[in-house]
């Protein structure tokens, strides 16, 4: 998190790649990358998949900006921080969590596995931050 002090950072939180919805997660913060940067924000999206199979789907996905980074060993540790590891399944939940310029959680919402995070919910959370 030090690289982004000074920016906000969205963890945008997906529970396995090579799924429906977490591609289109991916995909919908890839696209919007430039609006997140005028709102100095750096989307990420984490998952416990191993590096290889994250490096993998990004390629096939053709995820150019976003960052993938795996939290794979230890075995969601860092989802496990945030309070959104599913021990039962082995996998995070579906979470996106906005952090400021100073490095603290302010705002997070965990969804459903199947659904799909809403972009522009996400646009107006980091806008009223922004304010």
């Amino acid at each position: 998190m030090k690289d982004f002090r000074g920016k906000k950072v969205l963890l945008s939180w997906h529970p396995l790649a090579w799924t429906s919805v977490c591609t289109d997660q991916m995909r919908a913060l890839d696209a919007n990358w430039e609006r997140f940067n005028k709102l100095n924000t750096v989307p990420v999206g984490l998952s416990v998949d191993p590096v290889p199979g994250k490096t993998a789907w990004g390629a096939v996905l053709s995820i150019r900006k976003v960052k993938l980074p795996s939290d794979f060993w230890p075995h969601g540790e860092t989802a496990s921080k945030y309070g959104i590891f599913n021990k039962e399944l082995g996998l995070s939940e579906r979470a996106n969590i906005l952090i400021d310029e100073e490095g603290k959680v302010i705002w997070a919402k965990q969804y459903p596995m199947g659904e799909l995070p809403d972009i522009n919910e996400v646009f107006d959370v980091i806008q009223a931050a922004s304010q």
